[in-house]
């Protein structure tokens, strides 16, 4: 007994020694020797992480204080690029409006939508939940999704939703229904929610599945009687980290829309009605090959999902400390 008492005294002192005398850096590395399997898997994801995202997005300031066209060497303008932009670029200002309008929309409605499918799911037989969470997610998995909304929406009486409301005698005439400024902005809204349940809506399903149950025996001595009490009380208060995750994606998504209306309504689309900043980016960046300037779009938008982000982060911040 006392030589294992003195062999594990080392170990002891091994362990308290980064917090008191070494470094945080000493400390991160020694940290990073223990977990080193940990890492090794999710290095993969960091690696193609940091050359596709985190390396573009740190060349998008430079690139954006020039005129590149990926042929000749970037040449320097300065501030050019983001005086066009909101100067002399009406349509960029219009994508500015659309975007604000769709993440209004699709960002906040999304979030609060997945929440509460989340916990109506969370309360099912456990064969319900993994059926429904398929259900709500397979949309935002499925490319070929946008063909059922094609087919819904042709612009013929032979489209579903065309021929059902000439059917009943709601219209007299088939709508465009994705060529007309009337529809094309409410049209993108509900697809792009109906599509929105995605890895934000998992985080939420996975947050209530690890909700400690004992708190709810406490809650229900403590005097909460209800589910609503419970919800406000102890649900929400316990899933800080999964609803702050849903959050940050939710906002990269509200504000990085752009595929739904360029399938539905094309690219541009009737008098730029959906035309939004990440297809003006798409626009210069790989249709006309002007990098600079679409770098200076990109940059303007992250800027702005950054402190959108840092916003958001504060409302939820009693949540997660």
């Amino acid at each position: 007994m006392a030589s294992n008492a003195t062999a594990l005294k080392p170990q002891k002192e091994k362990k308290a020694k980064p917090l008191n005398t070494q470094s945080k850096s000493a400390y991160t590395w020694h940290q990073m020797g223990v977990y080193k399997a940990c890492y090794a898997m999710i290095a993969p994801f960091f690696i193609l992480f940091t050359i596709f995202t985190v390396i573009p997005v740190v060349m998008s300031l430079p690139l954006g204080f020039t005129n590149f066209n990926l042929v000749q060497f970037p040449r320097f303008v300065g501030l050019n690029n983001f005086y066009t932009l909101f100067i002399n670029d009406d349509i960029f200002i219009k994508s500015i409006k659309n975007t604000l309008v769709l993440a209004f929309f699709t960002g906040p409605f999304s979030y609060v939508l997945s929440f509460i499918v989340a916990w109506l799911i969370n309360e099912m037989h456990p064969f319900l939940k993994t059926f429904f969470t398929f259900i709500f997610y397979a949309p935002s998995m499925v490319p070929s999704a946008y063909s059922f909304w094609t087919l819904l929406l042709s612009g013929d009486s032979t489209g579903y939703l065309n021929s059902l409301l000439l059917k009943f005698g709601f219209i007299n005439s088939a709508q465009q229904w994705t060529t007309d400024t009337k529809y094309m902005m409410t049209i993108v809204i509900i697809v792009q929610l109906w599509m929105s349940m995605g890895a934000g809506f998992l985080a939420l399903r996975a947050g209530f599945q690890n909700l400690d149950k004992s708190l709810y025996e406490a809650g229900a001595i403590e005097g909460v009687k209800n589910r609503w009490q419970e919800l406000f009380a102890i649900t929400i208060p316990s899933m800080g980290s999964s609803l702050l995750f849903a959050a940050v994606l939710a906002i990269s998504g509200a504000f990085t829309v752009g595929s739904v209306g360029q399938t539905l309504c094309g690219m541009p689309s009737t008098d730029y009605a959906v035309h939004t900043i990440m297809n003006h980016a798409s626009d210069y960046g790989s249709a006309r090959y002007e990098m600079g300037y679409a770098s200076a779009i990109c940059f303007i938008l992250f800027i702005t999902m950054l402190l959108v982000n840092k916003l958001i982060r504060r409302i939820l911040r009693k949540y997660t400390d």
